[in-house]
């Protein structure tokens, strides 16, 4: 006999393979297997859910090649993903799409083995292995929601965090591991992204293995009426029935994933702004039903909403197959988990339609979801910039004025344009705000004829924002269309001529002569020029956006016209520069401005028409809701001015020396002020409304105490914001020293001054005493600021900041403290910290999260620490 011949190339290497793979069996294994009762549609979802978890990761491998996990560099690297990446856009929305089909394509999978009982027959491990996927699915949705870092994102994660933190004992917690500290920011990406990317998938590929496992081993079930643990009915092999089902319904997942993502891609929206106070949260569609659920419930119940009905979901969802043991399989015969399951279903799509319902019903919620939307296609239509701005950032560079830009026309558009409080929203220069969004290249998107009409009747959206209707004339309409045909190039910022605000004041006149109070004996009325300018400063300042557009009042604040009629103009201006606490308890900042500025906005209140429906008042009756009832007694009018030449003051005597500290207390002073304990507890040590007074320390604990509080700071001094300060064994020595010294240097008696011991003329009484006033000499220079100061200074603005730290952030408001004497003494390394990762304090007080580049966190920074180092009062 001779020798067989050869066997062929191809399968001599496939026999090379086997023997070492051991492939061939693994095939039999997996193509042989029998099934009983033959291959049916209802097995395809397990295939399905492979097939998208393996496009999930190819997918995500590909985004993860551009995408940086940091709360300066994410959003810009996902614009740049959709906006400059070949398919960048498609890859995405795949990715996203993928998300939710894997969510669909999970819960048919279970229905269909809830409904066939295929739990049963001792599958009990392979039910608890698919339902713990299950959660890590719903895990890796919840994770990558937030890396985008759009609006959206950003605010869904602080709210499910949120939620997360009201769980009990261990909430807060959960809370903290998640965010990576109290704040969302760069820890907060950089944990989901981890989580997203390395946790979850390595979790879901061992669990994937393990179920594909425990399905070897158990074997298919086949239809509800065949036996769970000994199958009788025919068997028919996996291949080729079976597999050719489930490539059709893989190719119709491909396909329907990829029509999607093609023709309406994922939307990216505007990087996100913790500042921003009116943006309304939406989950995604899989989480909705929860989201819908907690509305329900507050105070204490949300507990038991939270953990109690979805932990006792869970809990019965896993025990399922201990629970209903029975070998019957058919569902009509399994009346009790029939009714539960479907109770819980309909509950689920109950919530989810009722939480759209209710978004599509309520005319201010769908307002504002209709302005995220257009903000959201404005963004993704916008070019794509290199380097994304935080919220209020600088605005990017100008470009050249366009030939004959600079006309008497265009000055005549900016005046209308700032005169009617446009630069409060939409910036100086139109570039945007937090409050609307930019102007630039306006009237490239629509026509003249289509900006008049939007600004005679805005639009729901720009209502939502807002957004005020304006009646111009056809000569100012034309003029501002000019001015805002030119935003974003230098010929924007060309002098302001103010004509609007006349003819504003004029038609007040026409309309109503009388509606006008008479001016105070003595006072000549204002002028049409000054009316103007007051008329610009009230649409600057944004006083329209609490009392009205014509100062009518509205639901935040009250109307002008008889809040101004009983008032002197004297009253009237010391109230705008100085409110009284129940304007201040209202919001109402003090006005920062010359003499002739506030005179100008006195005269145009005076040209306020009452409200409508409004009765005049008694002055005793409206004089309350500007100032308190005494304000006539308290708030004398100015004296008349004097032909006579002021008197030169006397010289002021020499203040006393303070007494001098010894080398150890001046050590321990400058570690008290190099460490930003100023910052905090006042440059003496008395306390501010951060941090409760030193002086009686020395008192109440030892030097030991002192210096272990300073090194190991207890809970609540923590939560009140205070550090662990890293100084040395001297410094610390020093500084003991020094806070045990406040008490008693708090305690000497004050030198006696030179009026006091005067001697008293014989039969004469003493003299009252008078508080002692201030040296008279010219006011302090005004603060050079650099050139990153004058930025933040923009970034403070722009950001709101003076709503509760004042105007300039300088001498506070009743909802937030001044900034003056306070954060511009903390080291720069502190404040960043303090900014990025707030205390329990700020929190507690409203300070909203910050979200600032590099940049501009060293500009605001800067302008905060150039505040005055002595508080103001």
């Amino acid at each position: 006999m001779g020798t067989p011949p050869p066997a062929p190339r191809p399968h001599r290497f496939r026999d090379w393979l086997d023997q070492r793979t051991g492939l061939r069996r693994l095939l039999h294994d997996s193509l042989d297997e029998p099934i009983p009762g033959g291959a049916r549609w209802a097995y395809v979802f397990g295939s399905g859910l492979l097939l998208i978890f393996i496009s999930q990761i190819v997918t995500g491998l590909c985004l993860a090649l551009y995408y940086v996990p940091s709360a300066e560099s994410a959003h810009v690297s996902v614009a740049y993903i959709t906006k400059q990446v070949a398919a960048g856009a498609f890859l995405r929305s795949l990715h996203s799409y993928g998300a939710s089909a894997m969510i669909v394509v999970l819960a048919l999978h279970f229905l269909q083995t809830f409904l066939y009982g295929s739990y049963k027959g001792r599958r009990e491990l392979l039910w608890l292995s698919g339902a713990t996927t299950a959660l890590l699915v719903l895990g890796m949705g919840f994770t990558g929601y937030l890396l985008p870092w759009d609006q959206k994102a950003y605010f869904a994660t602080a709210v499910g965090t949120n939620v997360i933190g009201e769980v009990p004992l261990i909430g807060a917690w959960l809370t903290r591991l998640l965010r990576g500290g109290d704040t969302i920011g760069t820890l907060t990406l950089s944990r989901f992204y981890v989580a997203h990317v390395f946790l979850i998938p390595g979790a879901m590929f061992l669990l994937i293995g393990i179920h594909i496992a425990l399905f070897r081993k158990a074997g298919p079930a086949g239809p509800m009426q065949e036996n769970p643990v000994q199958p009788k009915l025919p068997r028919e092999s996996f291949y080729p029935r079976q597999v050719l089902m489930d490539m059709g319904f893989a190719l119709l997942l491909i396909a329907a994933l990829g029509i999607l993502a093609y023709f309406h891609p994922v939307e990216l929206g505007p990087i996100a702004n913790p500042a921003e106070a009116h943006f309304l949260p939406r989950p995604e569609w899989y989480y909705l039903p929860l989201f819908e659920w907690l509305k329900f419930w507050e105070g204490p119940g949300a507990a038991l909403a939270i953990v109690g009905a979805p932990g006792l979901l869970a809990a019965l969802f896993f025990l399922l197959p201990f629970l209903d043991r029975g070998l019957e399989r058919r569902p009509w015969r399994r009346p009790l988990p029939l009714l539960g399951v479907s109770i819980v279903m309909a509950g689920v799509l109950f919530l989810g339609g009722k939480s759209r319902w209710d978004d599509a019903h309520d005319p201010a919620v769908a307002a504002q979801l209709a302005l995220q939307a257009a903000r959201e296609r404005a963004y993704n239509q916008a070019p794509f910039h290199p380097f994304s701005e935080s919220p209020g950032g600088a605005a990017p560079a100008l470009a050249p004025a366009p030939a004959g830009a600079l006309s008497p026309r265009v000055a005549q558009g900016r005046g209308i344009f700032d005169s009617n409080g446009c630069t409060a929203c939409h910036g100086e220069l139109g570039m945007g705000t937090d409050h609307a969004p930019s102007l630039v290249a306006i009237t490239k998107k629509f026509s003249p004829v289509q900006i008049t009409a939007l600004l005679h009747d805005p639009n729901a959206a720009m209502r939502a924002g807002g957004m005020p209707a304006f009646q111009l004339s056809a000569n100012d309409m034309n003029a501002l269309i000019a001015y805002l045909g030119v935003l974003g190039t230098t010929a924007a910022n060309i002098t302001a001529t103010y004509n609007a605000a006349p003819q504003v004041a004029a038609a007040v006149a026409e309309t109503n002569p009388a509606a006008a109070p008479p001016p105070a004996a003595g006072a000549a009325p204002p002028s049409a020029a000054a009316v103007a300018l007051g008329h610009q400063l009230f649409q600057s300042h944004a006083c329209f956006a609490c009392h009205g557009q014509q100062g009518q009042g509205t639901a935040q604040a009250p109307a002008l016209a008889p809040l101004v009629a009983p008032l002197t103009d004297a009253e009237v201006a010391t109230l705008l520069l100085n409110p009284n606490p129940k304007m201040r308890a209202g919001g109402m900042p003090a006005l920062q401005a010359p003499p002739d500025q506030v005179s100008a906005l006195v005269g145009f209140l005076r040209t306020l028409l009452p409200p409508p429906s409004a009765t005049p008042a008694p002055a005793a009756a409206a004089a309350p809701a500007a100032a308190p009832a005494a304000a006539p007694s308290t708030i004398r009018s100015a004296p008349a001015p004097s032909t006579r030449p002021p008197a030169q003051p006397a010289p002021a005597a020499a203040p006393s020396a303070a007494p001098a500290l010894s080398p150890r207390l001046a050590a321990g002073h400058a570690v008290f002020t190099a460490n930003g304990c100023a910052a905090c507890h006042g440059p003496t040590g008395a306390g501010t409304a951060f941090a409760p007074s030193l002086l009686p320390v020395g008192h109440t604990f030892s030097t030991a105490q002192i210096a272990n509080l300073i090194r190991h700071p207890t809970k609540k001094m923590r939560d009140g914001g205070m550090p662990t300060i890293a100084v040395s064994d001297t410094q610390l020595q020093d500084l003991v020293a020094f806070v045990a010294n406040l008490g008693a240097a708090a305690a000497r008696p004050a030198p006696a001054s030179p009026a006091s011991t005067a001697p008293i003329a014989p039969g004469a009484k003493p003299a009252p005493t008078a508080p002692a006033a201030p040296p008279a000499g010219p006011p302090p220079p005004p603060r050079v600021l650099s050139a990153a100061a004058q930025r933040g200074q923009v970034l403070f603005e722009r950001l709101t900041c003076e709503t509760c730290h004042g105007t300039g952030g300088l001498r506070g408001t009743i909802a937030a403290p001044g900034l003056a004497g306070t954060a511009s003494l903390l080291p720069a390394s502190t404040l960043e910290n303090l900014l990025r990762h707030h205390s329990i304090r700020m929190q507690r007080g409203g300070m909203p999260l910050t979200n600032l580049n590099p940049r501009d966190m060293h500009d605001i920074i800067a302008f905060i620490r150039s505040l005055p180092s002595t508080p103001l009062h």
